[in-house]
């Protein structure tokens, strides 16, 4: 079979089967021309010679019974083989046991399945991504030594196709040997019963016709049947050789990406479990702080709306009211009146009383010069 990447079905495997197995243009003429001849001898029997008649009968007899047989044989063999490999995938199978145990640690290792954020004692007590590091260290021997499995079970996978390619194809030349051989039994056929057809309408020797047809034709015609049959059983079995060749081919890269993508999906969650962890709490962090400031500037928003309120509306209201400006304005007009009035109202009194202390000083003048003049007489 070609070279290809696409996975091909049952029926797909049995149409390149039975592809391959049928005999080119050139040896099915060849096949032809040799029917004829034994088709040709076998007319040309002398019924007298008792010697002729077991020596045709002998090689009827032992046409493609070698192949049958061997084609048999490797059936058996095929059934026992196929059986044995059947078992390394069952479910006690190395390979399945591996399997199940690498997805057992995998889902224990899940970091989906692990609460970082354990609060309480236990939580205040252990760091739970220290706590989930030292169970992911002791699991990667366990993890190692599954991963050693799987690669020795890849490479039972490895040598049951080598064998199982070796018994296919020796299956496969039994097999195109078979349909050259049913071919030419078929071939065969045709050309005795033309010439016992001949015979007949040349009103030929009938015990020849009898024993022709009895004795050659029949059993001819049993023996293409006998290697039809074993011709569909062998198909099958390289069918059955080749799917399972195929299928071990999808698990040996199954196992290739249980090792390769599985493990280190692993080991990529639990790197990012542990930073996603870390950045919970920065973000935990930064959150607190991001509520202090929304707080601080809810506060100062209010406060300033608030003042901002009261500063708006002294601005629109006048310091001092108006009707206080009016009254003191009156009051001080009154008493601009009243000291006005006050001082028209002094004037003359004030002249009054400055005449009089003008009166008064005479007086005191005239009294001390008298007493200036009676100390001078007394010296």
């Amino acid at each position: 079979m070609g070279f290809s990447l696409e996975v091909a079905n049952a029926a797909e495997v049995q149409k390149q089967v039975a592809a391959e197995v049928q005999a080119p243009p050139e040896e099915a003429a060849k096949l032809k021309q040799q029917a004829e001849e034994n088709a040709l001898a076998i007319m040309n029997i002398n019924m007298d010679s008792l010697n002729d008649r077991r020596q045709i009968l002998q090689s009827m007899d032992a046409f493609g019974m070698d192949t049958i047989r061997k084609s048999s044989e490797k059936n058996n063999l095929l059934k026992t083989t196929v059986g044995d490999l059947s078992k390394a995938g069952a479910e006690g199978g190395q390979i399945s046991k591996s399997l199940l145990d690498l997805h057992r640690e995998i889902k224990d290792l899940d970091p989906s399945g692990i609460d970082f954020t354990k609060s309480g004692v236990l939580g205040k007590l252990f760091n739970p991504v220290r706590a989930y590091f030292e169970r992911y260290e002791k699991s990667e021997d366990a993890i190692a030594d599954v991963v050693q499995s799987l690669d020795r079970g890849k490479a039972t996978l490895k040598n049951d196709n080598t064998t199982l390619e070796l018994e296919e194809q020796d299956l496969r030349e039994l097999t195109k040997k078979i349909v050259k051989e049913c071919d030419m039994g078929i071939l065969m056929d045709e050309c005795i019963s033309q010439k016992v057809e001949e015979a007949r309408s040349q009103n030929a020797d009938p015990d020849k016709i009898r024993f022709v047809e009895e004795e050659i034709l029949f059993p001819l015609r049993q023996r293409v049947m006998d290697m039809q049959q074993m011709t569909v059983v062998n198909q099958q079995g390289i069918i059955a050789m080749e799917v399972v060749r195929r299928n071990n081919a999808e698990l040996m890269r199954g196992v290739d990406r249980a090792k390769t993508v599985t493990v280190s999906a692993l080991r990529t969650a639990v790197i990012v479990a542990s930073a996603l962890y870390n950045q919970r709490i920065v973000l935990q962090k930064i959150n607190l702080l991001n509520q202090a400031t929304n707080n601080i500037i809810s506060s100062t928003s209010k406060m300033l709306k608030d003042q901002g309120a009261e500063i708006q509306k002294q601005s629109m209201e006048s310091g001092v009211s108006v009707e206080t400006l009016k009254t003191a304005f009156n009051d001080v007009m009154g008493a601009l009146d009243s000291i006005s009035q006050y001082k028209q109202n002094a004037l003359p009194i004030m002249k009054n009383t400055i005449e009089q202390f003008r009166d008064l000083a005479n007086k005191g003048e005239e009294r001390i010069s008298k007493l200036e003049r009676g100390s001078a007489i007394g010296i």
